[in-house]
């Protein structure tokens, strides 16, 4: 039987996880009260910043696709929630069928628990599906006159960014950080580049974070609420969201910033228990086509597809803009920046043992 269950619009501060089951009311539809099959059902399993691009955009657009094309209604089941949460969740047993996360190193958990096939990054865009930047969000006038990184360094500016530990919007930011002070390091002395001003940047920064939500979407709430904080960093595409949405919050692209490529995988074993095989690699195909892309520049994305790109001309561009592989790879990164003892843990844990004394 037809039914639509609108999420609101932006999601509330506090756990993002949600599961509807969506069966939108299309007037051109014209379906009746045929039961669905599970062939015709897909559970998708994201990360919360994607949570209005699917619901309001990709997922009504594709249903009206598949209705004309198969005659056939299909409904969703969706989540959303931090992305390594969710990439935990699905691991450890939640059948999502396609998998939406921040970055590939939490694709790569469900690779390592046989969720996901190991070549999922095969294809035209490398398993990516949308791209954004590391940006910040300032106060209207810009009072403490942030532009790039290292104005976040400076004393007095409180700063908002999520849990690296949950969130990996939080690990992009922090990855643009540390990436935008390696890369001058690099500049200066490409064989033997002084890792120390990189150290105190990320230090600095550190210590003027006010509060660490577990998720990007939880950040942007706290911005809204918290006057202590000062600046912001986040996805372009949360800030543009905001914008849609007539509750803009003012940003700046720094000079050098990191390019976000967040994956998404089918998730085998769920899709073969559902069997609906066909359903999800249609879904897949429609994220990646034009259409698809559009709907994602529309709220704010950056597309894959290269026949989307005037979609965002005329919003500003960073004097370079460097990845993931230009700091040596999600691996390397999580072992020097996020393991037991690496850099940005050392420096958190620092961090609270100062703000205790």
């Amino acid at each position: 039987m037809e039914h639509d269950t609108p999420l609101p619009a932006r999601t509330p501060a506090g756990a993002s996880t949600i599961a509807v089951a969506l069966t939108l009311a299309l007037a051109a539809s014209g379906c009746g009260d045929k039961p669905v099959s599970n062939a015709d059902s897909l559970k998708i399993g994201a990360y919360s910043v994607v949570r209005e691009v699917f619901h309001e955009g990709l997922i009504p657009a594709f249903i009206k696709k598949w209705k004309a094309e198969t005659g056939r209604e299909a409904t969703f089941e969706e989540s959303y929630n931090a992305s390594g949460a969710q990439a935990r969740s699905i691991g450890s047993g939640f059948d999502a069928d396609i998998a939406a996360l921040s970055h590939t190193g939490d694709m790569e958990i469900l690779v390592k628990a046989s969720k996901v096939a190991p070549g999922w990054k095969d294809g035209a865009y490398k398993g990516i599906l949308t791209n954004s930047l590391v940006v910040i969000g300032h106060r209207e006038g810009n009072p403490k006159s942030i532009h790039d990184f290292a104005d976040l360094a400076k004393p007095g500016v409180g700063v908002l960014y999520p849990d690296p530990k949950t969130s990996g919007g939080a690990r992009w930011n922090i990855n643009a950080i540390y990436g935008s002070a390696l890369l001058q390091a690099r500049e200066k002395d490409p064989a033997n580049p002084d890792l120390a001003p990189v150290k105190d940047l990320m230090a600095k920064v550190q210590a003027n974070v006010v509060n660490m939500d577990q998720s990007g979407r939880q950040s942007m709430a706290s911005f809204a609420k918290m006057k202590s904080s000062d600046a912001v960093v986040t996805y372009e595409n949360e800030l543009l969201l905001r914008a849609k949405e007539g509750d803009a919050i003012p940003y700046v692209v720094p000079p050098a910033t990191l390019l976000i490529e967040s994956p998404v995988a089918l998730v085998g074993p769920s899709i073969a228990k559902h069997g609906n095989e066909a359903l999800a690699k249609a879904f897949l195909e429609f994220l990646l086509s034009a259409e698809g892309q559009k709907i994602f520049a529309e709220y704010g994305f950056r597309p894959v597809n290269p026949e989307v790109k005037d979609a965002v001309a005329g919003r500003p561009e960073p004097a370079k803009v460097f990845t993931t592989d230009d700091l040596g790879g999600w691996a390397k990164l999580e072992e020097e920046l996020y393991s037991t003892d690496g850099l940005w843990t050392t420096i958190a844990a620092q961090a609270v043992q100062n703000r205790g004394k």
